[in-house]
């Protein structure tokens, strides 16, 4: 599982991540977290490392959330009238 080795190491390090997983894997960042995301919600992965696992959970629920919020943010703003 060099995907999880990876986030494991990467969470001490600072830089620009999407170069760092394209010299480390060759696949763009949009496919790894692809793949990531699907790892993460597997029991095996689970069981490797149930501390990383749950924390790279977390911050993903993190992520969709706030995406949410912006969106319907701007959904709501869009449907005001401008003359109000």
């Amino acid at each position: 599982m060099r995907v999880l080795d990876f986030e494991r190491e990467w969470a001490d390090r600072v830089g620009a991540k999407d170069a760092a997983i394209r010299a480390e894997f060759s696949i763009p960042a949009a496919r790894y977290y692809q793949m990531l995301f699907a790892l993460i919600d597997s029991p095996v992965a689970l069981r490797s490392d149930p501390l990383l696992i749950r924390r790279l959970q977390r911050l993903r629920d993190a992520r969709t959330r706030a995406r949410a919020a912006r969106t319907f943010r701007t959904d709501m703003i869009s449907d005001q009238d401008p003359t109000e």
